[in-house]
């Protein structure tokens, strides 16, 4: 057994904090029909920042100032701490202690990967980090995924994968692994209970299911 996991909205209740600095900043850009906007991007959850990029475009036209915005979003995250979702230390001291190798795979670049699990002293629970700025696709698209199981040395059907978005949940699936999801803002719609091996409610219940297949 190996472990993959996501990282905003899985081991941090970051995506939360996203959709509210994002709505705050919204007038300030003439975001009217932002409801919309976000929607689509909360859709996308997991997707790479050329990804959002793409869909904003989509819905504002490609006159709008998204970098300007990014910025602004990002000066209000880094107001923010994001707090640890329940269960993570636990999961993964559990994980550690049974010798089961682990990564990540987040859309998220890897200096911001580096920089918020190293805030929790989190880096060496991981035996390596796939970021999105180290793949050419993006999610839903299976390459992370493989590229994180490629690095473990593990057979992808070998690997279990703990996602809260729709499109990890479907990068899990088109891989051959395990598909875990372990909701956070989007709650599971049938296509995704489909594609999902198990929806669990917290970290706590994943540590419990997986410690029945080990």
């Amino acid at each position: 057994m190996y472990v993959i996991f996501d990282m905003d909205g899985v081991i941090f209740d970051s995506e939360r904090v996203y959709v509210e600095a994002y709505k705050k900043l919204a007038p300030k850009y003439g975001l009217t029909d932002v409801d919309a906007v976000h929607k689509a991007c909360m859709d996308s959850i997991g997707v790479t920042r050329v990804k959002t990029r793409e869909i904003f475009f989509e819905y504002v036209g490609h006159e709008f100032d998204y970098y300007a915005y990014r910025e602004d979003v990002q000066k209000e995250l880094n107001k923010s701490d994001y707090e640890l979702k329940p269960g993570v230390f636990e999961l993964f001291d559990w994980l550690k202690e049974n010798g089961i190798r682990t990564a990540l795979a987040s859309s998220t670049r890897e200096v911001s990967v580096r920089k918020s699990l190293g805030k929790v002293d989190l880096i060496p629970y991981f035996d390596t980090l796939v970021c999105g700025d180290m793949v050419s696709h993006s999610k839903p698209h299976p390459e992370i995924f493989l590229t994180a199981a490629e690095r473990l040395g593990a057979d992808a059907r070998d690997c279990y994968v703990i996602e809260d978005s729709y499109n990890g949940i479907r990068a899990a699936h088109a891989a051959g692994m395990h598909p875990i999801m372990v909701p956070d803002i989007l709650q599971p719609d049938d296509e995704i209970r489909g594609l999902a091996e198990v929806v669990l409610p917290s970290l706590f219940e994943v540590k419990e299911y997986l410690d029945t297949r080990v």
